[in-house]
């Protein structure tokens, strides 16, 4: 039987601003999105039965219709007038709960592979239009490289890549709300120092000056996830002591990424991470990764 597979890459957060709360309840935000070379694996063939069917190896996500993938897979059949059944396999290898976007990333691999096996011809536009109503992440993970993303998130401007480095992905033992997190963000309380300055950021990409860009990397969810959960700053702390340029939470939470220029930084903050996974009394280590910088698509 026909099938596709395709890899659907992790993105971090190089740079996190929150401009205001409309009146919709979305978030403005003004945030520099970058894809990261940790994936998970999308596999997707046709169904003798007239439903949509997910398997996966974690056990602790769901398969039913909440799962972005499902709805992905829903919307782009609706769309495109299709009466198919899909068996869609997921190999989970970026952590859940984690910042890090990976059921966007798998929804947006979910609307590719499904375009192409099923020979759509849906355009990028048209693709986009559909990753919109799933959520803002899912439209920069059908991009992916480096981006400026602004609106909620959902317009997108290309931009240089990031010069090349090791990125170190610390994930404690803990899940982060979204939800929760924006909901008790108050954006006009916050200081200006609070907010992350962007344009130095873009100017260090465009210079391909990676100390600037690490220099200036901010990430104002910061003030509402450590708040509940201050072992992010203590392995943000800990990075910076086993010599990254920079240590800052992703998305919103809880994985706390490294940037080292050499893999052999890496390679000792990760050690490091490895044997020494009980950072408090409550919290533990859940995974260490070192990745890097991915420039192609999904």
């Amino acid at each position: 039987m026909e099938e596709i597979s395709l890899r659907a890459y992790a993105k971090v957060n190089l740079g996190l601003d929150v401009i205001k709360k409309r009146t919709d309840n979305y978030h403005e935000v003004n945030m520099i999105m970058q894809s990261v070379s940790l994936y998970d694996e999308v596999t997707i063939s046709k169904s003798e039965f007239n439903d949509i069917n997910i398997s996966t190896n974690c056990t602790d996500l769901s398969i039913k219709e909440d799962n972005l993938v499902y709805k992905a897979a829903k919307l782009i059949l609706e769309y495109s007038n299709m009466n198919v059944g899909l068996n869609i396999k997921l190999i989970k290898n970026i952590p859940i709960a984690a910042g890090l976007a990976g059921g966007s990333s798998d929804a947006a691999a979910t609307l590719i592979g499904i375009n192409k096996l099923l020979k759509l011809g849906l355009s990028m536009e048209e693709l986009m239009k559909i990753a919109v109503k799933i959520g803002a992440d899912v439209v920069f993970c059908l991009v992916g490289g480096t981006c400026l993303a602004q609106g909620i998130g959902e317009k997108l401007t290309r931009l240089k890549a990031v010069p090349d480095c090791y990125i170190v992905l610390v994930k404690p033992n803990i899940s982060v709300s979204t939800k929760f997190v924006y909901e008790n963000l108050n954006v006009n309380s916050l200081p200006a120092s609070s907010h992350p300055n962007i344009d130095m950021i873009l100017e260090g990409i465009e210079k391909s000056d990676l100390r600037l860009i690490s220099k200036n990397i901010e990430n104002i969810l910061e003030t509402v996830t450590i708040k509940k959960y201050p072992v992010i700053n203590d392995i943000k702390e800990k990075m910076l002591e086993l010599g990254a340029l920079k240590s800052v939470m992703s998305g919103s939470g809880a994985t706390v990424l490294g940037i080292f220029e050499n893999l052999e930084g890496a390679n000792v903050c990760m050690n490091y991470f490895n044997a020494n996974r009980q950072l408090s009394e409550k919290f533990l280590v859940e995974k260490t990764i070192i990745t890097h910088i991915q420039h192609g698509l999904i």
